[in-house]
């Protein structure tokens, strides 16, 4: 399997432009449970393109954001520049480079599954500040409201590289258990809606998606094309995400 910290490295663009930012009630539900104010010094681990920084940096938070991939990290360098309180730095879960007990919240949006959780965990202890906590959330689209999508999931399902191996619905209750501890955790819902013109872009900021040169690749979007036309309304589509939020004290 490809090095998770490389296989985005040519679906930034794609990224940045399609994939669904994360609902304010991530921010509400920290402030009200767990004490967030704008003081409170934040790292987002495998940030990517800064969508999760972004949520924090709008709430005053200085943000370092963690990244191992160049291209990702770079993108969200340039979208983010002119926030004061960011900080962009060439890191991983496992090694951030971030000081002893120097932050208060530890976040990661839609990277937790590609993480070495043991060591990830040491890490996270190494640096979060006595009584800090951890959050992890995930926009997971949803499957069968619709009829668009279920015929795009199952599109995902025929022509994608290792859909399966790679879907974060792997980190189950056992799985964030032990890595929360004996505390455990609180676990929050949240619904939203995306509606889609650049559908093809979407498919393509997929790390399973196949890329051009693959032989799934053409089939797969000539059958996106048909599954598009089929459900489009004024040539758009709608992809709904429940929002999937974990947040505790490491124990």
């Amino acid at each position: 399997m490809l090095d998770p910290t490389e296989r985005f490295s040519t679906r930034v663009e794609n990224y940045v432009k399609y994939r669904p930012g994360y609902p304010p009630e991530v921010i509400i539900t920290l402030q009200e449970e767990c004490g967030l104010t704008p003081a409170s010094l934040v790292a987002d681990i495998g940030s990517g393109a800064g969508i999760l920084s972004a949520l924090f940096l709008e709430n005053g938070n200085p943000a370092y954001a963690i990244e191992p991939n160049d291209e990702m990290r770079q993108a969200g360098e340039r979208l983010l520049r002119n926030w004061p309180g960011f900080h962009s730095i060439s890191g991983r879960a496992e090694a951030t480079t971030l000081a002893d007990r120097s932050v208060d919240f530890i976040v990661a949006g839609q990277a937790f599954h590609w993480f070495d959780l043991q060591k990830a965990r040491l890490e996270f202890e190494r640096i979060l500040k006595s009584g800090g906590w951890v959050m992890l959330v995930w926009n997971e689209r949803e499957i069968r409201i619709t009829p668009f999508l279920e015929a795009y999931e199952m599109l995902l399902q025929r022509y994608s590289i290792d859909y399966p191996k790679v879907d974060h619905r792997q980190v189950d209750q056992a799985a964030l258990s032990a890595f929360y501890g004996p505390g455990g955790y609180k676990t929050k819902t949240f619904r939203h809606q995306q509606d889609f013109d650049g559908i093809r872009g979407r498919l393509l900021s997929s790390s399973y998606s196949p890329e051009a040169g693959h032989p799934n690749h053409e089939p797969m979007l000539k059958e996106l094309e048909t599954i598009f036309l089929a459900h489009q309304v004024s040539g758009r589509v709608g992809f709904a995400y429940t929002s999937k939020m974990y947040f505790g004290k490491l124990s």
